[in-house]
């Protein structure tokens, strides 16, 4: 972990040991990124040593900057099952979110906030009766109830896999066929998931990760999964 973040682990005290553990929030204390971005996508490496903040999930962590939270809100970590549905407008599992019955008691602004949207978002009764109970510094809710919207970068263009579905950040995709990695010495074969993919300024390529390399993919040469 770079020396400009400072992990920090937030239990609530009246909690059990199991949701308690459950309830640990990792917030990454610094910028969202290389660039200063806080457009709430991926930043940094993935972190496996600590649980996704939202669900407490320990595979597939990435640094998360809610979108529209302010730099203080700090970055927290997400699996790649949550990550894949923050996206505005991503359809959200139900199911899967009841993890917000712990996860939204949090002390720490990131996590409350966007745990205050996804109930929002939810549309479930249980979810609304829960967004009810929660309080929120005014700064807080502020972020938290803005509209979302996409980064500008991604407002201009759309991007498509090879059936013309739309590709999002933090999507899973497959190949269709096997692809010579230029300078890595080795071959992406056809049928390789490749999860939580970035886009970028140009539309007709994505990042995602073969073989733990970083490499950028033609989407003309990826399914949705």
């Amino acid at each position: 972990m770079s020396s400009q973040f400072k992990p920090v682990i937030t239990l609530s005290p009246s909690a059990s040991l199991r949701t308690a553990r459950a309830l640990e929030a990792v917030v990454l204390r610094g910028p969202a990124g290389a660039d200063g971005d806080n457009s709430g996508g991926l930043s940094g490496a993935p972190l496996s040593t600590h649980p996704c903040a939202l669900c407490g999930a320990v595979d597939d962590l990435v640094a998360y900057t809610p979108f529209g939270a302010p730099p203080e809100a700090g970055t927290l970590l997400a699996c790649g099952r949550c990550h894949g549905q923050l996206a505005p407008g991503a359809a959200l599992d139900p199911g899967h979110w009841r993890c917000l019955q712990e996860s939204a008691w949090s002390t720490e602004p990131a996590v409350q906030g966007l745990a205050f949207r996804l109930l929002g978002r939810l549309g479930e009764p249980w979810a609304a009766d829960l967004r009810d109970q929660l309080w929120l510094e005014p700064e807080v809710r502020a972020w938290a109830e803005a509209p979302e919207e996409a980064p500008a970068t991604q407002d201009a263009m759309r991007v498509v896999d090879c059936n013309g579905a739309l590709l999002q950040d933090g999507d899973a995709v497959t190949l269709i066929k096997d692809l010579d990695v230029k300078g890595g010495g080795f071959v992406a074969k056809r049928g390789t998931l490749v999860k939580g993919i970035r886009l970028g300024d140009d539309p007709t390529h994505v990042e995602g990760k073969v073989n733990g390399t970083a490499i950028y993919l033609k989407t003309v040469f990826l399914k949705k999964a």
